[in-house]
């Protein structure tokens, strides 16, 4: 078995959100075979996936 400890590599704080720069940041993603339509994959894969362990995995790399 694996074992999973849930923590961000770097820790993130936002304090002055920009949407303007995460609307270009999002294009740059787009795509079919971009990093959004992936995470997009990742995150529906999490609601038909049999093994509760690996949920949170399937949404923290969706997300």
């Amino acid at each position: 078995m694996w074992t999973y400890d849930k923590k961000l590599q770097y820790p993130v704080n936002i304090k002055n959100p920009n949407p303007a720069m995460a609307k270009i940041i999002i294009t740059q993603l787009g795509g079919p075979d971009g990093e959004l339509a992936a995470s997009q994959r990742y995150l529906s894969q999490r609601y038909t996936m049999p093994y509760d362990e690996v949920v949170g995995i399937l949404t923290d790399i969706g997300s």
